[in-house]
């Protein structure tokens, strides 16, 4: 029997889960959670051989959440079920130990495959994350693609606009925008704002 924590924010999702996962006899899930700190204390009580969990979480959460349920419970495999495939999201997570990575439009077989998968400790992720993975490893860090969100935040910053307007349009933080910006310096090798405009435009980014 194999013995699983569902971790999700909404409580329709969690409940949903829960039904897809009880149709298997070889599933038992022994708990859930809606938060981060939640899904640590469930966890320490009952350790499970797998935690079913999302990215976006009250706190902690992400690559940080996958880090302290392997660092307290290390029988315990964590199988990443998220909307959210960015290449930050996907690498933070594995290089913190998650075992597995899904995208919550995975059919219901393949989650059960990967919750199976998870448990004897073997690595799955669904195919776009695999892709991203395999295109990380080929390209060299300078040659990195931009993220989806770090060409919305350039196309906007071309625009003319300022990073407090950017952060308005995106609703994310000034100082999100400043990061991501950073990485888009980094990766197209440019000191500047006006810089990075004029490379994405000359190598098709935007």
């Amino acid at each position: 029997m194999i013995r699983v924590v569902v971790v999700d924010d909404h409580p329709v999702v969690r409940d949903g889960l829960r039904g897809m996962l009880g149709t298997q006899d070889d599933f038992e899930v022994v708990g859930e959670a809606a938060s981060g700190t939640e899904a640590l204390t469930v966890i320490a009580a009952v350790r499970p051989d797998v935690a079913v969990t999302d990215l976006r979480l009250p706190a902690p959460s992400g690559a940080e959440l996958v880090r302290l349920i392997r660092s307290r419970a290390p029988s315990t495999r964590v199988l990443v079920l998220t909307t959210h495939d960015t290449d930050a999201d996907v690498l933070s997570t594995i290089e913190a130990g998650a075992t597995g990575y899904l995208l919550k439009d995975a059919p219901r077989e393949e989650l059960f495959r990967a919750v199976r998968a998870a448990a004897r400790d073997e690595t799955v992720l669904s195919p776009s994350v695999a892709a991203r993975l395999v295109q990380r490893v080929r390209t060299p860090v300078s040659a990195a693609p931009l993220s989806n969100r770090e060409r919305e935040v350039l196309t906007l910053v071309a625009q003319g606009k300022t990073n407090r307007e950017v952060g308005a349009v995106l609703h994310i933080s000034e100082a999100t925008v400043k990061t991501h910006l950073q990485h888009v310096y980094a990766k197209l090798e440019v000191p500047d704002r006006a810089s990075a405009v004029s490379a994405a435009h000359q190598r098709g980014l935007l």
